[in-house]
């Protein structure tokens, strides 16, 4: 692994998926969430997975200079999500500046019982509200894959793959559709052989990174509770498979979310 030196500060980390409202930062958040600029970390953005959590995500976004938020419904939220999710996620969106995206979105086919054509309608009317808001989108996509590329290539969207796991093949066709493709700390693992063949096929102008916290450790801290500063560590396996300093790799992902969360033109 590329390794940097060790007074190099690492900097310029834009962590693309995060959830802080998440009860496993209960006891500490304020504490996390201040620190992490210490630590290099310029920007993360905070991926909903409900109606209720996409307000608390903007919230944070309002208290918190270098954090953005995404709102949106999660395919495992469905059952308890209200008739009239888009209007509030239309006001939340509306009454923040810093939402940036409508997320987390897609298809989670991954547990027994799930509903095929509940979950393909909420993510299709979830799009069609990110076209007509003209918002970038973040996409899940687990165990359903076919459908979800189905999707992708009727609506097109403005959006970024999240936490990819599937074949090199997908990937490209991902980037064709114009869209970005984002990886976790499972590019740290003995067994992501399948993550790294996908990443290599990735242009560097296509590529996001994100920790997905409070899951996804990478190595050295698999298994531990995961926080946006881990993302050197990503960064550094990602950096080894384009041979490429880490702090170039850092650089090339931070420009690219800032290009895909519209963040380059304005100051917060």
């Amino acid at each position: 692994m590329l390794k940097r030196q060790a007074d190099t500060m690492i900097n310029n980390i834009f962590d693309t998926h995060a959830h802080y409202a998440d009860r496993a930062f209960d006891d500490d958040r304020e504490e996390i969430l201040e620190m992490l600029p210490e630590k290099g970390v310029k920007y993360v953005t905070l991926a909903a997975s409900s109606v209720e959590d996409s307000a608390e995500n903007s919230a944070l976004a309002e208290k918190y200079d270098y954090i953005f938020s995404a709102a949106g419904v999660h395919p495992e939220s469905i059952d308890s999500n209200p008739e009239n999710y888009l209007e509030i996620l239309g006001k939340i969106i509306k009454n923040n500046k810093k939402v940036r995206a409508v997320g987390e979105i897609g298809l989670d086919y991954h547990y027994d019982g799930y509903d095929r054509e509940k979950q393909i309608k909420l993510f299709s009317q979830q799009l069609e509200f990110a076209r007509d808001i003209n918002m970038p989108v973040i996409i899940h996509s687990r165990d359903a894959c076919a459908d979800t590329m189905d999707i992708l290539r009727k609506y097109r969207p403005q959006g970024v793959m999240h936490c990819f796991g599937y074949s090199a093949e997908i990937a490209q066709e991902i980037v064709k559709l114009g869209m970005y493709v984002g990886f976790t700390g499972v590019i740290t693992f003995k067994n992501a052989k399948k993550a790294i063949k996908a990443l290599e096929t990735v242009p560097l102008d296509r590529l996001l990174l994100e920790t997905d916290c409070p899951y996804m450790s990478p190595v050295p801290f698999r298994g531990k509770r995961c926080d946006s500063s881990m993302i050197e560590y990503t960064a550094a396996k990602a950096a080894e498979i384009k041979n490429i300093p880490i702090q170039q790799m850092l650089d090339i992902t931070c420009e690219n979310a800032k290009n895909f969360y519209r963040i380059n033109s304005e100051v917060f």
